[in-house]
């Protein structure tokens, strides 16, 4: 995964992030606005797209909305402000496979790029998205890579298999790759419920900072504990 594509209407924004990725091995393509971002996607198809959400013309949401329509297998990772939330929710509901605020931070846009070289390895591979074992006095469920629609059945399952290993406590391990999008966080939400409903006591570790607050927005805390240390978990 040598190239990538950063959409933003900034031109210092642009230049930062041409000499920061440069220096990561990556060959960089930029673009100043949505409609220009998209003709170089079409022409380039790169597997890894940066994309600023608030922008004149055509905002990173369309941006969004017409590369997925192009390739629904691109990781998009899109640029927020602090506090655009909202605008988080919204993209990873467009299928955004990550998103990362502004003023960029050198550490966490790392980590990022981390997670899509790692869920882009996994698409290309056979392994399990989601695996259980009995670890101690519970369950665990493991999570890598993409969690979307085509993980349901994955979900399920690995809590079926959860449910009947008849523990009071299911962990939920969440590894570094990991990325939900609206469908995702749905039919883990539902699989929260019956865990209450069976009187399961759920903790979630390793969750990426970022989607520890989305979790925390859309009520899943509400189901389920966050810790950070998998041991105490």
């Amino acid at each position: 995964m040598d190239k990538i594509l950063v959409i933003d209407d900034e031109k210092p924004t642009l230049t930062m992030f041409r000499l920061m990725l440069g220096a990561h091995g990556y060959t960089v393509l930029t673009a100043e606005n949505g409609n220009e971002g998209i003709e170089v996607f079409e022409r380039e198809r790169p597997p890894l797209v940066l994309t600023d959400i608030k922008m004149p013309g055509m905002d990173g949401i369309e941006v969004l909305r017409r590369i997925k329509l192009i390739d629904p297998r691109t990781e998009v990772i899109v640029i927020t402000g602090h506090g655009d939330m909202d605008l988080a929710i919204k993209a990873l509901n467009l299928d955004a496979t990550d998103f990362i605020n502004k003023p960029i931070q050198r550490g966490i846009l790392e980590q990022a790029l981390q997670r899509a070289r790692e869920r882009i390895q996994l698409l290309g591979g056979n392994e399990k998205q989601i695996t259980v074992e009995a670890y101690g006095d519970a369950a665990t469920i493991s999570f890598r890579g993409n969690v979307t629609s085509s993980s349901e059945a994955q979900i399920v399952e690995g809590f079926r298999e959860a449910f009947s290993m008849n523990r009071e406590k299911i962990v939920l391990r969440f590894d570094p790759s990991v990325s939900f999008n609206g469908a995702g966080i749905s039919i883990l939400t539902q699989q929260l419920l019956e865990a209450g409903r069976r009187g399961c006591r759920v903790t979630l570790t390793g969750l990426p900072d970022n989607f520890k607050v989305v979790f925390r927005l859309v009520g899943i805390t509400n189901l389920a504990e966050i810790q950070d240390d998998e041991l105490e978990a």
